[in-house]
């Protein structure tokens, strides 16, 4: 699984149901309501989307509605602030990232490459987060600031769907990362342009036009922490990603069972 000759790839993670298991955006709203940024109304509507999202995933109309409210709330807000939100918010985040997940990511260090989150959430907290947990770096969206302020206007594309695989073409020249030696890993067919950028795309706990998307074209469809029997699908041309996302999950079932944790298992069927 290491990278062949000078060439060197990275692996690229979403965040909401992939690396941790519930919304970022909703914990972000927590914070902002008990700091007095959001209504109580749009904290609720906020947990409803996000149940929602739990058991369904995202769709591209109440993302953009999550990031219009989330730009609007923090309109005129100092950039100390929202830092002052991020050191409520991480502790949560870190209490919900999967055991399986931290598996991949230490299957991915283990072999040399660099791990990013690539999270539609804002930059600020996406990036101290990846810090926090041991990843390379975070990409996340950028709100525009004028002398210490946020505008209420994006400063760079919103990292979603296509936003993100701008984001990723980005790092990619910058740091140097053969794209076609790189993984991405997500829940949403919203981020589909993020797994076609790469050679190893793999669906995570992924909604059903994702799942029929990854089954269609052979791509692993890896699922995490369910009470039933979990799936890894994969076809020849998939064989590398599918047996490290299989180490990735057994490793983080032993560290479930040392932990008296819930049981995930896997059972591979080829697509």
């Amino acid at each position: 699984m290491s990278d062949t000759g000078h060439r060197r790839g990275a692996a690229f993670f979403d965040l909401d149901r992939t690396i941790i298991s519930g919304s970022s955006v909703f914990a972000m709203g927590v914070a902002a309501y008990r700091a007095g940024m959001v209504s109580r109304r749009d904290l609720l509507a906020d947990a409803t989307n996000a149940t929602t999202f739990l058991f369904a995933g995202a769709s591209d109309e109440k993302t953009e509605a999550v990031r219009d409210r989330v730009l609007q709330a923090i309109k005129g807000v100092p950039v100390e602030q929202m830092a002052e939100l991020g050191d409520q918010i991480i502790p949560r985040l870190e209490s919900e990232v999967r055991r399986e997940a931290r598996g991949l990511l230490d299957l991915h260090h283990a072999a040399g490459r660099d791990t990013f989150i690539v999270s539609a959430s804002p930059i600020e907290i996406v990036g101290d987060f990846a810090t926090a947990i041991g990843l390379t770096g975070g990409i996340g969206t950028v709100a525009a600031i004028e002398d210490g302020v946020y505008t209420g206007d994006l400063a760079e594309p919103f990292c979603y769907g296509e936003g993100k695989a701008i984001a990723i073409q980005k790092v990619a020249q910058e740091q140097g990362y053969d794209l076609r030696l790189s993984y991405a890993y997500t829940d949403s067919a919203g981020d589909l342009p993020m797994l076609e950028l790469v050679g190893h795309p793999v669906a995570v706990n992924p909604d059903r036009a994702l799942e029929a998307i990854a089954y269609h074209r052979g791509w692993p469809v890896v699922e995490f922490s369910r009470t039933r029997k979990t799936v890894i699908k994969r076809t020849t041309a998939a064989l590398g990603a599918a047996a490290m996302a299989g180490i990735a999950f057994g490793v983080g079932v032993g560290a479930g069972k040392r932990a008296a944790a819930r049981q995930s298992l896997v059972r591979r069927v080829l697509g």
